[in-house]
């Protein structure tokens, strides 16, 4: 029996859908980017499959349109997330950074991923750092936190990079290969 959690994001409160960095764009996910994300995801299938249980084979045309079509029906989406794609100046996708409204009241979760011929370039630190910036500044939202495996140490140094304290440690179920069952859970305060 699963306890449903309120949700952190008021009715009608969501981060905006476009997000200019300059050197990066974190825009909604449009339904003409289809091919590009389909793309990136199996480039980078190698890379992301060991940590992302959505990744357990190469992403196909029909689930990742099937996936798009109920992300693109709402902001946020049924589940709660924003999903943004990670563009560069030329409109590469880079990545992918979302918020997800499904860890406790007045939380939301940060999760990405990068195409893994654009990792070790600061794309995923930017990104966080500006979607930190953005779901701590929402109406309601007191923390922000970022969970990944204890043995994903890449995704562990963003959050340590951006300064998010490790809350806890604890035993989770291991949803994908390189998994060790050990979630970190990286919280990051609202302080004003």
């Amino acid at each position: 029996m699963s306890i449903e959690q309120p949700a952190a994001l008021a009715p009608g409160v969501a981060p905006p859908p476009r997000i200019d960095l300059g050197a990066l764009l974190l825009r909604r996910w449009q339904p003409e980017d289809l091919a590009a994300r389909l793309e990136a995801v199996n480039a980078s299938f190698d890379h992301l499959h060991p940590w992302m249980d959505w990744l357990a084979e190469p992403m196909t045309l029909e689930r990742r349109r099937a996936c798009d079509e109920a992300e693109a029906a709402r902001w946020p989406s049924q589940d709660g997330s924003c999903n943004y794609g990670i563009f560069d100046v030329e409109g590469a996708v880079l990545g992918a950074i979302g918020i997800h409204d499904r860890v406790a009241p007045r939380t939301v979760e940060i999760g990405y991923w990068c195409h893994i011929a654009h990792t070790g370039r600061g794309v995923i630190t930017r990104s966080a750092a500006a979607l930190t910036r953005i779901a701590l500044a929402l109406p309601g939202i007191d923390h922000v936190e970022i969970h990944c495996d204890e043995a994903n140490t890449r995704s562990a140094a963003i959050a340590r990079r951006l300064g998010y304290r490790l809350d806890r440690v604890e035993p989770r179920a291991i949803r994908a290969p390189a998994e060790s069952g050990r979630g970190m859970f990286w919280v990051k305060d609202n302080e004003a």
